[in-house]
């Protein structure tokens, strides 16, 4: 039986995620650089790179970067994209990645994480962002803020994207954050049912993961406009750290 995500992400995840665009990913990237402090022509692994749109932003930034997904889906749309073949595209399973490391940063983007039912499995993907990483390499994960979501959770939606109704249902269960997406392209269409499910964990929970992985933590921010992260109010949780 295959998992969600081996499920989830193919050609209608371009349709229900067709709203993030890569303006926004530059803004993103921007403000990354400026954590990251690296100079140009720095190696940089995207890590669950989806559609491209950060690998892309941090190639024309002059960075050598290398997007890693599992969804050959998603890696046709990033290739399809202009200055994709600035990038080396690759499709792995984030647990065990076939490559030798060396990066001077990893970067896993917009909750890019949490897909696993054992915290083990978690902690695998973490050492792997470890190994990828030189000695005084860095890392950014942005993750969401478990506090935001259960404050601001929307339970149904409702919405049309050229054509296609998309009908989601949100709920948090068992510790983690659920959704089920129904899609149906006019009105005599066959609904596609599709399911995401994140494992929602605190600052600290994640904090000991990165720990356990042999990664040093040092900043958590609450946006890519927020220095600072601030549990009531902030909407993600992006951990900043190296490789010691």
């Amino acid at each position: 039986m295959s998992e969600w995500y081996e499920k989830s992400f193919g050609e209608d995840y371009l349709i229900v995620y067709r709203h993030r665009d890569f303006s926004g990913a530059r803004h993103e990237v921007e403000k990354m650089i400026g954590w990251l402090g690296l100079p140009e022509g720095s190696r940089v692994l995207d890590l669950c790179c989806g559609m491209g749109r950060h690998s892309l932003a941090l190639a024309e930034a002059g960075y050598k970067v290398t997007g890693v997904d599992l969804s050959e889906t998603l890696l046709a749309e990033a290739r399809s994209q202009k200055g994709a073949e600035a990038v080396t595209w690759m499709r792995s399973d984030m647990r065990e990645l076939p490559l030798a490391g060396g990066f001077d940063a990893v970067v896993n983007l917009f909750t890019s994480f949490g897909y696993f039912e054992k915290d083990e499995e978690q902690v695998k993907v973490l050492r792997e962002i470890q190994r990828m990483l030189r000695p005084g390499g860095k890392f950014i994960i942005d993750f969401l803020n478990p506090e935001h979501v259960i404050r601001h959770l929307v339970p149904h939606s409702v919405r049309e994207e050229h054509g296609v109704l998309i009908d989601e249902t949100r709920r948090i269960e068992d510790g983690y954050v659920k959704k089920d997406i129904v899609l149906t392209t006019g009105p005599e269409g066959e609904p596609r049912r599709y399911h995401e499910r994140v494992k929602l964990y605190t600052r600290e929970q994640f904090s000991e993961m990165i720990a356990a992985a042999g990664l040093q933590l040092d900043e958590v921010h609450g946006s890519y406009d927020e220095e600072k992260y601030v549990p009531e109010h902030s909407a993600r949780m992006i951990f900043r750290g190296v490789r010691p």
